[in-house]
């Protein structure tokens, strides 16, 4: 860990903070979701270098110690395009392969439907392939006191998450997405009531890292992160037919409660999916969560170096 090193690079007027270690030509790109920073990829980053790969994890905009944009409310998923595109260009990468967790795994296959040429290879963890208006989940048709439907509106989350501090929000989020079930708030309960005060964190979830991502969010708020990933709208890039021909891995936590959306593990299942991305490897881990890449990382180390020596041309 303390081999990465640390630096900013300014992309669109913004500074985005970005994480490195390793040399040399073969990228390794690692895209942050939520409750996460850059810090979420330190076990694959270390593994990588060690494999012979440049490994680079960033902020996105308004995360951990990458600048907030100017007006966090109208910031977008196509900003994760331009801050993915930006960060390699600034960094001299002509091409590289993108990992990407939960939201990460977003723009990672949006650069590779519109940058092809960019992009050597896809690792997703807990996202199958989705694009607005041609593969969707029926995102709403998730329970109204399910989180993401709550924190959609706004104002809603910013009254629940004030009631703590930052540490206390980020470990209840830790617990609560940990869970294999959707956990849904009544209409006289908030997100954070769902967990109780006196549970764990996970054995693999030390107090040390609660600290460092407290750290992060107590420098970043919540204020863009409530905006992308739950309040933008996905941008319809008017791509009808969608095709990702670079190898793809997707690797599922057979408990990472993300299966439960309505029509998600059918989709995954029957390998539609690969309707989309047609050089994929589905990977099942059977006590995967949703925080598979901590919670089981010398595993996941393992199937992300593997695919990367795969499909290192």
């Amino acid at each position: 860990m303390e081999q990465i090193q640390h630096k900013h690079v300014e992309v669109g007027g913004l500074k985005l903070h970005v994480a490195e270690i390793g040399t040399g030509p073969k990228v390794v790109l690692f895209l942050h979701g939520f409750p996460e920073t850059w810090y979420s990829w330190r076990h694959q980053m270390v593994a990588s270098a060690a494999a012979g790969y440049r490994a680079i994890a960033f902020d996105f905009r308004g995360y951990g110690l990458s600048q907030q944009p100017p007006e966090p409310e109208k910031a977008s998923f196509g900003d994760l395009v331009v801050d993915v595109m930006g960060v390699m260009d600034s960094l001299g990468i002509n091409k590289a392969f993108l990992v990407g967790k939960d939201f990460g795994a977003m723009p990672a296959f949006q650069v590779a439907l519109l940058h092809p040429e960019r992009v050597s290879g896809i690792i997703t963890l807990g996202i199958p392939f989705l694009l607005a208006g041609v593969s969707d989940i029926a995102i709403d048709h998730l329970p109204r006191g399910f989180y993401i439907p709550r924190w959609r509106e706004p104002g809603r989350a910013e009254a629940d998450f004030g009631r703590f501090d930052v540490k206390t929000v980020l470990r209840n989020i830790y617990i609560l997405f940990c869970e294999s079930e959707l956990q849904v708030a009544s209409d006289d309960q908030e997100i954070m009531d769902l967990v109780d005060p006196s549970t764990p964190l996970p054995v693999w979830f030390t107090e040390e890292d609660l600290k460092v991502y407290s750290s992060l969010y107590e420098n970043s708020g919540f204020r863009t992160a409530l905006q992308v990933p739950y309040r933008a709208m996905p941008e319809d890039h008017g791509i009808t037919d969608p095709k990702i021909t670079a190898p793809g891995l997707l690797i599922m936590g057979e408990k990472d409660y993300i299966l439960k959306f309505p029509g998600m593990e059918g989709y995954v299942r029957s390998e539609k999916v690969k309707d989309y991305m047609t050089n994929l490897e589905i990977i099942f881990m059977a006590e995967g969560n949703h925080f598979v890449q901590e919670q089981l990382s010398e595993q996941v180390n393992q199937l992300l170096i593997t695919f990367l020596n795969k499909h290192n041309n």
